[in-house]
């Protein structure tokens, strides 16, 4: 079986396809034949090993773990005896380690069924981005319908999901992107978008409930000046921000935010996203509904992932990066 891995951390280049063994399914684990994945930033930063944060999970100086990517949609070939929710021939998708392989092992939490209306590769561009604007407007957020939100990276993995489940909730949405892209942000629902090439949102008078930062470099400052006096911030990832590549960016972030709470009835939220098989379901439920749907970039073959991946790594992608397998 094909599986793509890496050895060393770095750039793109470590990425290579290799023939691997079948894997060994435990007791508590289902056996899924891969058709699509998907590139994220959190695969990158563990490719890179930067920040230096991610070490503390994939490998001090090198890799634990040498398999690429976490995204997946595809087939359940077998389960473990243990594993009560799913048989041989469900349609699946989700989150877990290794998922740019022909076939790769994975727990029930980590996956749910997939919506029935999205194809493998369509599916596979679901899962990290749309969990991570789910709870960042859902949990963290708590966005409420008639409520402004801003959504700063708007045609982006995580804002295209975000414009639409904003949306979903009632919410006013305004998004913010580039000149090339305000069309696509209309057409995802937004009531107003933003090209921040030709105008400064942070230096406007409109005021926002929820501000949900996935991409830019305004600082909380900046944020705070259009939040309104009780709105919610939240900044997406660990890599925003950064000083250096120790991940201090987000480590200051949980201080600000601990000092805001007792300063200031605004609210400032760190989202790291954590993979939840309910969460997946309620992904999959608007989807089926039409209220949601993935927006694919590109989609390449697994032999040019680490062109994928350095697409992905420029910055300017709309939607989501796929690779079909």
């Amino acid at each position: 079986m094909k599986a793509v891995v890496y050895k060393r951390y770095g750039s793109p280049k470590e990425l290579g396809v290799a023939e691997l063994g079948y894997p060994s399914i435990n007791e508590d684990q289902l056996l899924i034949a891969v058709r699509g994945a998907a590139i994220n930033p959190y695969d990158w930063h563990l490719l890179r090993g930067t920040p230096y944060l991610v070490r503390i999970q994939s490998g001090l100086f090198k890799p634990k773990e040498g398999r690429f990517g976490i995204d997946f949609a595809g087939v359940v070939e077998a389960v473990g005896k243990s594993v009560s929710n799913f048989k041989v021939g469900d349609e699946v998708f989700g989150c877990g380690k290794g998922a740019v392989s022909q076939m790769a092992l994975f727990t029930e939490r980590q996956l749910a069924l997939k919506p029935r209306n999205l194809d493998f590769v369509e599916a596979a561009a679901v899962p990290m981005a749309g969990l991570t604007a789910l709870q960042a407007l859902r949990d963290k957020a708590k966005v409420q319908a008639g409520q402004k939100a801003l959504i700063v990276g708007a045609s982006g993995g995580v804002g295209t999901f975000a414009v639409q489940i904003a949306k979903a909730f009632g919410a006013y949405v305004t998004g913010v992107c580039s000149a090339k892209n305000v069309q696509l942000v209309k057409d995802l629902g937004a009531e107003r978008v933003i090209d921040y090439t030709s105008e400064d949102f942070s230096k406007g008078n409109e005021k926002f409930d929820v501000i949900i930062q996935t991409a830019g470099t305004h600082s909380v400052r900046a944020l705070r000046r259009v939040l309104s006096p009780t709105g919610t911030l939240v900044v997406v990832g660990i890599s925003q921000e950064p000083k250096g590549n120790l991940g201090l960016g987000y480590i200051s972030r949980l201080f600000t935010s601990a000092v805001m709470s007792k300063m200031t009835k605004q609210t400032f939220a760190p989202l790291l996203t954590r993979i939840s098989q309910t969460d997946l379901v309620a992904l999959s439920e608007l989807i089926e509904s039409g209220s949601v749907k993935p927006v694919l970039d590109c989609i390449y073959p697994m032999g040019k992932v680490s062109t994928a991946v350095s697409e992905l790594e420029r910055g300017h992608t709309r939607g989501k990066i796929v690779i079909s397998i």
